[in-house]
């Protein structure tokens, strides 16, 4: 069939890995010199600025980091008064993470980068290819695990991804 021999020469799984390892390496490289974060440092300020006090697990749980990674992530930008932490009044065993105003500032600048990148990314397509683009990525992150482990799939997994909101 024309879909299967289209889908082998793609290597699509190939492809996503190296299409987001460069795009990753030149957000960066522009984060970086425009703000002065990494991309995951931004995206620690974007998860609170959705839902501020959060403790580090939920965050990294949003942005698929390992606990320990996010911590050590987490000291940096406390350092920097990007953030603070508290401890939970609701347990306090718990620590939250919270915007710092200085956080909420680079946030500012972070989010007119974040759409000059959209902006970058998308410009080449028309809307009706925008639209299959957006689709394509909704399916993927709300389906990651039951497309790469199938016999793993929960019924709940094969579910709609919930439309988040954007880093415009």
């Amino acid at each position: 069939m024309y879909v299967d021999t289209m889908a082998e020469k793609l290597r699509v799984f190939h492809q996503i890995q190296i299409a987001h390892s460069a795009l990753f390496r030149a957000a960066d490289r522009r984060t970086r010199a425009m703000i002065g974060l990494t991309t995951s440092q931004f995206a620690v300020l974007f998860v609170l600025s959705q839902s501020d006090g959060q403790p580090i697990s939920d965050i990294a749980n949003q942005l698929s980091m390992g606990k320990s990674s996010l911590t050590g992530l987490v000291d940096r930008m406390a350092d920097r008064g990007l953030v603070c932490r508290r401890i939970s009044p609701q347990d306090r065993r718990v620590t939250n993470i919270y915007l710092e105003p200085e956080g909420r500032a680079v946030l500012a600048q972070g989010k007119a980068e974040t759409k000059h990148f959209n902006q970058a990314l998308l410009e080449p397509f028309n809307d009706c290819e925008q639209q299959v683009i957006q689709r394509f990525l909704s399916h993927l992150a709300g389906n990651a695990d039951a497309i790469i482990n199938p016999e793993n799939a929960s019924d709940e997994a094969r579910m709609p991804p919930k439309p988040d909101k954007q880093h415009d």
